[in-house]
C-alpha cells in the first residue's frame, strides 16, 4: 500500500503533480486512486473530461482509464450517509436561533465534516485493500494541516470531552425541555460520533507509518511561494509526516531567452539556490514550465515523464524521521525535526499523559506512555533543526 501527499501554497500546481504521478502508477500496473482534498475541487477538470460543471459522481470513484480513478467528494451524499443526525441536530439548532429552515441546513455544513468524510474513505479503503496507490490532491496548506490534525483533535476530545458532554446532556434534557427553548442533543447525536469515530480508528497510524504515507511538497521559485513552503515542511514534520520529496514546479526552460523574462529566470535561479540551502538533504525535483495549459491525459503523462525523469513515482525519495522516542542512559527522550523556528518560537506544556507542542498558531497534542508521563522533569533543546525535549526521573 502507499499513499502519497500533494501539498503546497494555493495555485502552484498541485493538482496537475497528482494527476501525472497517478498516471505513471496506474501505467505500471497498479490499481490507483486519485483523490481531491480540495473543496474547491479540479481534479475531474485537468483532466478534460467533459463532464458537467457540477458533475462529481456524487462522490464516488470514477473510472478514467485502466488502474486509474478519480474520486472527488460531494459533500451532501456524505452527510446522508455519515452525519445524518449530527447534521439533523445542528439544523434544528440553528433554526431555533431564527434562521430559515433552509439556510439552518446549509449553514449546518460545519467545517471539517469534509475532512472526517475524507479520512473515512481512506481508513475503508487501506482496512479493504480497495486501491494499491491512493494519490492525494491537497487543499492549500492551511487546510491540509487542519485535515491531518482532525484525527489527534477527536481522539482528544473523545478521550477527555465526549462522556462528560454526554452524561451532561443526558442529565439536563428533562430540565432543559421546561425553562430553555435551545434544544440539547440527543443520544442519536452523540451515537453518532461515537461510530464516526470508531470508524476512523487507525487512520492517524497509517498518516503517519512512512512504509506508507510520504508528502511531497510543491512549490515554485518564488519569494512567498518558498516561506509557504518552508511552513508546511515545519508543521507536517510536527505531526509525524514524512516529507520525501520538494518539486519546484514552473521553471522557465533554458531555451527561454527573451529580454523581457531576462530578469524573471534570474530570480528563479535565485530562489532554486535558496530551496536548495532551505530543504537540503530533502531532494528537490523540478519540473520545466510547459508552453501551454497542462491538461488533459495525454499532457498529464507527459508531466509525469518530466516530473520523474526514469524514477519510480512510489518509491520513498529521502528516509529521515522527523520523530522519535527513545530511551538513553534511563532517561527517554523525544526529538522532532521542526525547521526554520527559534527557541523562541516554542512553548511546551505538559499535562497527565500528554505533551503539547505550540509552534506559532498551531499546536499538537502527544499522548505519552504512562512511563514517560510520569517523569518529574522535563527538559527541551534546540539544536539545528532537532528539538531534543528530556523526560527525566520517569
Amino acid at each position: 500500500m502507499r499513499i502519497i501527499f500533494f501539498a503546497g501554497k494555493g495555485g502552484v500546481g498541485k493538482t496537475s503533480l497528482a494527476a501525472a504521478t497517478g498516471i505513471k502508477a496506474a501505467e505500471a500496473g497498479h490499481k490507483t486512486l486519485i483523490m481531491s482534498l480540495d473543496v474547491a475541487h479540479s481534479l475531474v477538470d485537468i483532466f478534460d473530461l467533459g463532464r458537467d460543471l457540477l458533475d462529481q459522481n456524487r462522490g464516488k470513484p470514477l473510472k478514467v482509464r485502466e488502474n486509474l480513478w478519480l474520486q472527488e467528494l460531494d459533500i451532501q451524499e456524505e452527510i446522508r450517509k455519515n452525519w445524518g443526525a449530527i447534521h439533523k441536530y445542528l439544523s434544528l439548532l440553528l433554526n431555533t436561533t431564527g434562521l430559515d429552515e433552509i439556510l439552518a441546513e446549509e449553514l449546518a455544513i460545519l467545517p471539517g465534516m469534509e475532512e472526517v468524510s475524507l479520512l473515512l474513505y481512506i481508513n475503508q479503503y487501506v482496512q479493504r485493500k480497495t486501491f494499491e496507490v491512493i494519490i492525494l490532491d491537497c487543499a492549500p496548506t492551511g487546510e491540509s494541516l487542519r485535515f491531518i490534525s482532525i484525527p489527534t483533535t477527536l481522539e482528544w476530545y473523545m478521550a477527555k470531552i465526549f462522556k462528560m458532554e454526554k452524561t451532561l446532556a443526558k442529565l439536563a434534557r428533562p430540565l432543559a425541555k421546561r425553562i430553555y427553548d435551545v434544544p440539547l442533543p440527543g443520544d442519536d447525536y452523540f451515537d453518532a460520533l461515537e461510530k464516526l469515530f470508531e470508524r476512523l480508528q487507525g487512520v492517524d497510524r497509517i498518516l503517519t507509518d512512512p512504509r506508507i504515507t510520504t508528502v511531497r511538497l510543491v512549490t515554485n521559485p518564488e519569494k512567498i511561494v518558498l516561506k509557504e513552503t518552508q511552513r508546511a515542511y515545519m508543521y507536517f514534520s510536527l505531526y509525524r509526516m514524512l516529507i520525501d520529496a520538494i518539486i519546484m514546479n514552473r521553471i522557465f526552460p533554458e531555451g527561454v531567452q527573451d529580454d523581457y523574462f531576462r530578469d524573471w529566470k534570474k530570480n528563479q535561479e535565485m530562489y532554486r539556490q535558496k530551496a536548495e540551502e532551505y530543504f537540503s538533504p530533502l531532494p528537490i525535483l523540478n519540473v520545466p514550465l510547459f508552453r501551454g495549459e497542462v491538461l488533459g491525459y495525454r499532457q498529464l503523462k507527459q508531466l509525469g515523464d518530466q516530473l520523474y525523469a526514469g524514477r519510480d513515482p512510489l518509491d520513498r525519495f529521502y528516509t529521515d524521521q522527523p520523530y522519535r522516542l527513545s530511551k538513553i542512559n534511563g532517561n527517554y527522550q523525544l526529538r522532532l525535526k521542526v525547521p526554520f523556528i527559534t527557541k523562541q518560537d516554542i512553548d511546551l506544556t505538559t499535562l497527565p499523559e500528554e505533551l503539547i507542542i505550540r509552534i506559532g498558531s498551531y499546536q499538537r497534542h502527544l499522548p505519552l506512555p504512562r512511563s514517560v508521563a510520569a517523569a518529574g522533569t522535563v527538559k527541551a533543546k534546540l539544536e539545528g533543526e532537532t528539538l531534543t525535549i528530556q523526560f527525566e526521573g520517569a
